[in-house]
C-alpha cells in the first residue's frame, strides 16, 4: 500500500497548522483515507512506546536490537519469551493507542467555510450538500450554505428560487431562510420561490411535512402539508393548494404556465432569460395563458408561441436587450 503524502508529512511533523486544518477536512469526508491515517497512528504508537516518554529514536534502537537477539537465538525457549513479551508490549500498546484514540481525541474540530452560488440567468443547476440533501437552483437565485453542518440545525439561505430534497435527520432540523422567513423541515421535498427584489415568499410543499416562521415575530407561523402552498407577503401568510403541479418542471428545464396572467410570464421570462419587457399596452398583461416551453428554445421562439395565443406585436432591440410588446 502507498502510503498518502500528506499524512506522511503529518505524522513527520513536516507540516504548518494550515496544511493540518487541510488534511483534517479531508479526514472529514474521505472514510478511506481515515483508515489510512488510524493505521499509520497505530504504527506511529508502536514506536513511541517506551519508558521514556516521547523518546521514539530510542525504542527504535531497542526494538532493532531486540529483533536482531531473535535472529541469532536458534532454540525455541528462548524464542518463544521473547515472542511472549513481545506480544504482552503490542497488547499494552494497543491498549493505550484505542483509549488516546476513543477517550483523547487531539484533533482539532473541521473547518467550516460559508459557500456563495449564484446561478446566472438562462441557467440552472443541481448539488448535493455535505448531508446528502440535493439541491436544484433556478436562474438569478443565490443558494449560502456551510460546507459541512455543525450543531444540532442545518441551516442554508435561498435569495432566488430553489427546490430541496432533505435528506431526513431527526435530531438536525433542516432550516432554510429566505427573505425574512425561516423554513423547518425533517426530511422533504419542497419548492422556495423567493426573489428580495418582489418582496414575496411562495414555499410549495410536494411531499412530507414543513413549519414557516415569520422571522420578525417568532409566534407567526404555519405548518404545510402535502400539495400546500404558502404565500407570505408583508407578514401575512395565506395558505391554499398548489394549483399547477407541472410548475416545478422548471428543475428538468420545462417552464409551465397555467391560466397565467402575461404579466407573470412576463416576469418569469425576465428572470430566465435576463431580458426586460416593455408593454405598451397594459391591457395585455391581464391576458392569461395556459402554456409550456423548454427554456433551451430561447426567446424568440416562446415569443412566437406567445403570439399564437392572442395577437401580439413584438419588436426586439438586441443592443438594449429588450422586447417591445404591443397589440
Amino acid at each position: 500500500m502507498i502510503m498518502n503524502v500528506e499524512i506522511e508529512e503529518y505524522f513527520q511533523d513536516k507540516m504548518n497548522t494550515a496544511e493540518k486544518v487541510r488534511l483534517f477536512r479531508k479526514l472529514t469526508f474521505d472514510k478511506e483515507m481515515q483508515t489510512e491515517f488510524n493505521r499509520y497512528k497505530n504504527t506511529d504508537a508502536l514506536l513511541a512506546f517506551s519508558d521514556v516518554e516521547n523518546n521514539s529514536s530510542e525504542l527504535k534502537l531497542k526494538y532493532k536490537h531486540f529483533v536482531s537477539r531473535m535472529r541469532r537465538k536458534k532454540w525455541k525457549g528462548y524464542s518463544l519469551y521473547f515472542s511472549t513479551c513481545a506480544a504482552v508490549v503490542l497488547l499494552l500498546i494497543l491498549s493505550v493507542h484505542f483509549y488516546h484514540v476513543y477517550f483523547y481525541q487531539d484533533q482539532p474540530p473541521p473547518v467550516v467555510a460559508e459557500t456563495s452560488l449564484f446561478v446566472p440567468a438562462g441557467q440552472r443547476i443541481s448539488l448535493t450538500l455535505s448531508d446528502g440533501t440535493t439541491v436544484w437552483l433556478n436562474a438569478q437565485s443565490r443558494l449560502t450554505y456551510p460546507s459541512v453542518f455543525v450543531g444540532d440545525q442545518r441551516r442554508v439561505a435561498i435569495d432566488g428560487e430553489a427546490f430541496f430534497e432533505v435528506a431526513k435527520n431527526v435530531d438536525k432540523p433542516f432550516i432554510v431562510s429566505a427573505n425574512g422567513v425561516d423554513i423547518k423541515v425533517l426530511g422533504t421535498s419542497f419548492n422556495v420561490y423567493s426573489y428580495a427584489k418582489e418582496n414575496m415568499n411562495r414555499i410549495s410543499l410536494i411531499e412530507g411535512e414543513l413549519i414557516i416562521y415569520d422571522q420578525a415575530s417568532s409566534d407567526k407561523k404555519v405548518t404545510l402539508h402535502p400539495l400546500d402552498e404558502a404565500t407570505i407577503k408583508n407578514h401575512t401568510m395565506k395558505v391554499g393548494k398548489i394549483r399547477n403541479q407541472d410548475y416545478f418542471l422548471w428543475k428538468e428545464g420545462i417552464y409551465s404556465f397555467e391560466n397565467e396572467p402575461l404579466e407573470n410570464v412576463f416576469k418569469m421570462l425576465e428572470l430566465y432569460f435576463d431580458i426586460n419587457f416593455e408593454v405598451k399596452d397594459p391591457v395585455i398583461l391581464k391576458w392569461k395563458y395556459t402554456l409550456k416551453f423548454r427554456q433551451r428554445d430561447g426567446i424568440d421562439e416562446i415569443m412566437r408561441l406567445l403570439c399564437k395565443v392572442y395577437p401580439l406585436k413584438v419588436r426586439k432591440i438586441e443592443e438594449l436587450n429588450t422586447v417591445i410588446v404591443s397589440r
